[in-house]
């Protein structure tokens, strides 16, 4: 059984875009789980990870066990001192995101943070600036679009026609939590972590961007609440949020923390995309009920029939290759600069606006 979404760490095929040691990386931060599954993605496009630093001792020999070509740095500043460094990898503290990545920057290298990428909108005005001033990338790990197939694959569909024009995003993103003690204290601190619909509401925000090509949007309603966990008042278990994009198309999502312990996943991450001219749904995690232990469903309805595709190997993670070639070329075909910063905004302001339920 997978107990925690924070140690999702999808493993692809090797498609290096790059020669060996033509594109160097590092880590800094190793606060969160979801920094390996973002260095499986980038060493098998070909980066070549060089160094990783935590304050942690015990974190940095548990991070070379699973990635034993990464040399203990004796600090942050000899890896930003390091002219063959291209691209520094972080998961650190959520609220120290944004201030690892402005010196990653001002170091002249760019970024690539866990999810969220900062938790308050002071953080996000320095983040832009710092982009505008050093030309550097400040990249965010959306891993539930960007390293889920099935998720890959709808945005193929859309992008070829398959439901018309998106006019609806519905996403669920439960998550277990698992025992409690496991996890760091600043977890349940929402001044540290950011609240639930800063953290992995901004998986479900970035989600509606994508795949309605919304630019921007406004949060119409949005609520949080603490059902179960009253021993951590700073913590939310709940939250869900509606948004209306300047396209006209629009989404509501719901997260929480209650993935019972009979699913034999993490959580039973869903997706559904109605589109003028059919819809989609899209089963991530788990293909609930069947007891195959598959993964990667989507299933697409239009005027054509309906249709099932198990995508699961079939689609890989073209992102990280995208990612350091437009690190190389400087280019945007990954995930534009804007779609980053404007996923991050928006689930600021879904916290920042949330009604408190009891």
């Amino acid at each position: 059984m997978a107990e925690s979404g924070m140690n999702y760490a999808p493993q692809g095929k090797a498609a290096p875009v790059v020669k060996p040691g033509e594109f160097k990386i590092a880590v800094i931060g190793l606060n969160h789980g979801h920094i390996y599954g973002m260095c499986n993605g980038m060493t098998e496009a070909g980066a070549d990870l060089k160094w990783v630093y935590d304050p942690d001792p015990e974190k940095v020999k548990a991070f070379q066990k699973a990635f034993p070509q990464a040399r203990a740095a004796s600090g942050e500043e000899e890896i930003l001192n390091d002219p063959e460094i291209r691209l520094v990898c972080g998961a650190a503290i959520t609220c120290e995101r944004c201030a690892l990545g402005l010196r990653v920057m001002a170091a002249g290298k760019d970024y690539f943070t866990d999810k969220a990428p900062l938790t308050t909108l002071d953080q996000l005005e320095q983040a832009r600036d710092m982009v505008k001033k050093t030309g550097r990338k400040y990249m965010v790990y959306y891993s539930e679009r960007l390293h889920v197939e099935a998720a890959v694959y709808a945005g193929q569909l859309i992008q070829e026609g398959a439901i018309g024009r998106v006019i609806q995003v519905l996403g669920m993103g439960p998550h277990r939590l698992g025992d409690p003690a496991s996890r760091p204290d600043w977890f349940y601190d929402r001044e540290k972590s950011g609240g639930i619909l800063c953290d992995i509401g901004s998986h479900q925000i970035e989600q509606f961007l994508y795949y309605a090509g919304v630019k921007d949007a406004q949060v119409v309603r949005s609520q949080v609440a603490n059902y179960r966990h009253k021993d951590h008042p700073g913590f939310d278990d709940f939250g869900d949020c509606m948004l209306v994009g300047d396209n006209g198309a629009t989404m509501y999502f719901r997260v929480d923390w209650f993935t019972p312990d009979g699913l034999s996943n993490w959580g039973d991450g869903r997706t559904f995309i109605l589109g003028t001219d059919g819809y989609m749904e899209l089963r991530k995690y788990v293909n609930v009920g069947m007891g195959d232990g598959t993964s990667n469903h989507v299933f697409l309805v239009n005027h054509k029939g309906e249709y099932h595709f198990d995508v699961t190997g079939k689609v890989g993670y073209p992102y990280f290759g995208q990612l350091i070639l437009d690190c190389i070329n400087r280019t945007e075909n990954a995930m534009t600069q804007e779609h980053a910063f404007k996923a991050a905004q928006l689930c600021v302001q879904a916290q920042m606006q949330a009604a408190v339920l009891e």
